[in-house]
């Protein structure tokens, strides 16, 4: 069954929108931030379900298809990530759930909020807290062959663990069928979780702080 999609790009103030797409919405953030565009394209969006897709990532034909189920059993889904690198080599799985991953009804998005623009590099996190905290029911997809219950994950794939631990008492991990994660996230060697890991360590800490302060843990 075809699913009708409004699609939103939001974009930093200024920049210049990369194609002219009858079918396209460009929206603007009042900051130039990563929060102030998802705020953006949050305030834009009027339809019944809510998905991200940040730049250069993709998602597997089937995303929508597994995506979907999962919310007859839980009022938002995440997913496992595929890592590739800028000549397409395969890097990792990263079971992070980035927003690239998740699907969510409109009801979700307006109990938990709107993405906190004081945070750069921890967003997803302050959010994921939100969502821990609200008791909505949640599922993290993952491959099919990946451990599938918390007490494997937690000795071969303790990220995967880390969802179950830190994203509150709602949250279970589900397996897909398919071989590979249901998003395909491009890493920039210049990125900004690159740039956490170099100079801007600081600043990623100082949140994870502020994240540890308010929610008693660093939320997944």
């Amino acid at each position: 069954m075809a699913i009708p999609l409004d699609i939103i790009v939001a974009l930093n103030p200024g920049a210049a929108p990369p194609l002219l797409e009858p079918a396209v919405t460009f929206v603007f953030a009042q900051r130039p931030s990563q929060a102030g565009a998802l705020n953006a394209g949050l305030t834009k969006a009027s339809s019944d379900l809510l998905a991200f897709l940040e730049d250069d990532d993709e998602w597997h034909p089937q995303f929508l298809h597994f995506a979907l189920q999962g919310l007859t059993a839980a009022g938002f889904v995440s997913s496992t990530q595929l890592e590739v690198n800028e000549r397409d080599e395969i890097l990792s799985i990263n079971d992070f759930p980035t927003p690239s991953g998740w699907l969510m009804p409109m009801t979700t998005a307006l109990t938990v909020g709107k993405f906190d623009e004081s945070f750069r590099w921890h967003l997803d996190n302050e959010w994921l807290g939100r969502l821990g905290d609200s008791g909505i029911p949640r599922l993290h997809l993952v491959e099919a062959t990946a451990p599938a219950n918390y007490q494997r994950s937690k000795a071969v794939r303790p990220w995967l663990a880390g969802v179950v631990e830190q994203g509150g008492p709602a949250s279970r991990i589900v397996r897909h069928n398919l071989l590979v994660p249901l998003v395909r996230r491009l890493v920039h060697s210049q990125s900004g979780m690159a740039q956490v890991l170099g100079q801007q360590s600081a600043e990623s800490d100082e949140e994870r702080q502020r994240l540890i302060s308010r929610f008693g843990r660093i939320p997944w």
